[in-house]
């Protein structure tokens, strides 16, 4: 891909982004009702006027909204995100501290997906028609269509209250300061159920993208001229069939990576983990509009960036879309 062809997508994704941090903005202060209702909730009605001053001052409502636009970029820019004041803290605390958990469920899960969704992909396509590709196939239809929240509740019963293999909530065991190995120990017990959750729903999506892709490759010239040359089965199937095929593949996973956290709150929820996808069940139930609301920005933007990565790297794994 050309340097001004890379170039124009990128001026095309920050296109994007400040449209989406623009109607971030102004969604909000378009809303009916007390602009205070969003900022402190149901217990604005709580508030002193004095308090409520206050409360539209440091939040800069009490100026013209071109000076509010203009104020809340350059708190973007510095990595504010504003101020919780349901849970008295900044949400760039917040975020901070639960962003990471959602990265180690959903980057694992996303990992674990990958392997097993393209092996199994690739195996079904090389023996498409035949029992495998046929059974592999009718799997994972069936497992597409599973409920994340009862696919969470039957490991909880089966592997942690039938079995007690493994915790059913949390991170981290509460009230063990644990250290070193313990600890990483405990984090990767915590993580197994919420990990094996996503990895689940997620493998059929990339199975099935993997399977067709696969079998329009068999079907191409240049897998016929590599048999013709003599080359073995595997030689073809690893060198060929299956490098050609992964372009596809892998953009789509760059994909879900950037949805991946926001998709992540009914897996959260059931297995209390406190990630991302908790922390905006919670500003939901409790109302806290600042939190939801940076929330889905640090989402969009995750979403931006994921595909500005896949559209950076399919010509790097298709030569045939670098040279058009």
């Amino acid at each position: 891909m050309r340097s001004d062809s890379k170039g124009n997508r990128v001026l095309q994704y920050v296109i994007v982004f400040v449209i989406a941090v623009t109607l971030n903005f102004f969604l909000p202060r378009l809303m009916p009702g007390n602009p205070l209702a969003l900022l402190a909730g149901v217990d604005v009605g709580l508030l002193t006027p004095a308090e409520r001053a206050q409360v539209l001052e440091q939040a800069g409502l009490d100026q013209p909204l071109w000076r509010q636009y203009l104020g809340y970029w350059g708190d973007l820019l510095r990595g504010d995100f504003g101020y919780s004041y349901r849970q008295k803290l900044p949400i760039t605390q917040m975020i901070g501290e639960r962003l990471p958990w959602t990265l180690l469920i959903t980057g694992s899960s996303l990992l674990l997906s990958a392997l097993i969704g393209i092996t199994l992909g690739a195996v079904a396509a090389w023996n498409r028609a035949k029992a495998v590709d046929i059974v592999s196939l009718w799997a994972m239809i069936m497992m597409d269509s599973l409920p994340s929240f009862w696919l969470g509740m039957l490991l909880i019963t089966v592997v942690s209250v039938n079995f007690r293999w493994l915790p059913s909530f949390g991170a981290v065991t509460p009230g063990m300061a644990l250290e070193g190995w313990d600890r990483l120990t405990d984090i990767a017990r915590h993580a197994v159920l919420p990990i094996t959750t996503l990895a689940v729903l997620s493998v059929p999506g990339i199975f099935i993208n993997m399977r067709y892709t696969m079998l329009g490759v068999l079907g191409e010239d240049f897998i016929r001229t590599a048999r013709a040359k003599g080359l073995t089965e595997t030689t073809v199937l690893f060198r060929h069939v299956v490098r050609n095929s992964l372009a596809p593949v892998v953009t789509i996973l760059a994909i879900r990576l950037g949805f991946a956290f926001g998709g992540t709150v009914v897996t959260e929820t059931v297995f209390s983990y406190p990630g991302l996808g908790r922390l905006i069940f919670e500003a939901v139930s409790g109302r806290d509009y600042p939190v939801l609301q940076a929330a889905f920005l640090v989402i969009t933007l995750a979403v931006i960036l994921s595909n500005l990565a896949a559209d950076l790297l399919y010509p790097i794994l298709d030569p045939r879309a670098r040279s058009s």
